[in-house]
């Protein structure tokens, strides 16, 4: 059965502690983390390294491992002095990723929007934009390597990469060992692909199989006319062939894109959709 985690940032608490203790008795024993939980920003000037090293002994003390640390920024914004301050505080985080206990720093591809990291714009596919992303992920991989990291990508339609396609690409023009992707399938769609929903997933998983890292468990509903994202379970995602793809694939289940009311009935769906396939996978056999 597949590994199954989630956002530690879906459970609000006043402490760190707290939080990895409400992650804990959940059931959880692997989390995507954000520092916003530890009381930092998630991408903050300055980590101290006691506090880097106190929620590392904390996650350790609980049983949990961090999958991954979020690093995300606007990579592609059109101010180049927000770039160069993320990249700044990229290198920060990478330093204090050993004493977290991870390996492994998310990060949005970016779009053209000044306000919102994850807003479509429409500049997000002029060439300008691909040569911006090309030389933030230079840097950010310079930073990955002298670390020892694995950055993580998501394609997701609101952002510069937002298709498999352009993941793909992206990978291939890079050719580092240490860019990886996450996959979430509730980011692929717009509402004209929901007619050939299998057709995407085959798509994203022959192009990007090998690579994925994490894989995102959220689902999606067609409301007026826009697609909107809701929890594991409560939408149109067709969940039981997406496990399928992933059952080769080591990577885990990371729960997110919903509320702590909302974390039992996500993880007994996808707990009982697992246990669908296995008893498919028996039966077949």
């Amino acid at each position: 059965m597949k590994r199954i985690g989630i956002f530690a940032k879906t459970f609000p608490r006043p402490t760190m502690e707290a939080n990895l203790d409400a992650v804990a008795a959940h059931g959880f024993d692997i989390v995507q983390y954000n520092l916003a939980c530890a009381g930092l920003l998630s991408l903050p000037d300055q980590i101290e390294p006691a506090l880097a090293e106190r929620i590392g002994r904390a996650a350790a003390a609980r049983g949990i491992r961090l999958a991954a640390v979020s690093g995300t920024f606007n990579v592609i914004h059109p101010d180049v002095a927000h770039r160069r301050l993320g990249l700044r505080r990229l290198r920060e985080l990478a330093g204090a990723c050993a004493a977290l206990g991870t390996d492994t720093i998310t990060l949005c591809t970016g779009t053209r929007d000044p306000d919102d990291m994850w807003r479509a714009h429409a500049a997000n596919s002029a060439p300008d934009a691909w040569v911006d992303l090309l030389r933030a992920m230079d840097e950010a991989l310079l930073i990955a390597q002298e670390y020892d990291l694995t950055l993580a990508i998501e394609p997701e339609t609101a952002n510069v990469i937002d298709s498999p396609a352009k993941a793909r690409r992206l990978l291939d023009e890079m050719r580092s060992p240490q860019l990886k992707i996450i996959i979430d399938p509730a980011n692929l769609y717009r509402p004209e692909d929901l007619p050939h929903m299998r057709d995407v997933l085959d798509q994203a998983f022959d192009l990007l199989g090998s690579d994925i890292v994490i894989a995102h468990a959220k689902d999606f509903r067609l409301e007026g006319g826009r697609v909107h994202h809701v929890a594991a379970g409560n939408g149109m995602l067709d969940y039981g062939y997406y496990l399928q793809l992933l059952k080769d694939i080591d990577a885990p289940l990371i729960l997110h894109g919903l509320i702590e009311t909302e974390v039992g009935p996500s993880l007994a769906f996808l707990r009982a959709r697992s246990v669908a396939q296995l008893s498919s996978m028996t039966t077949r056999g």
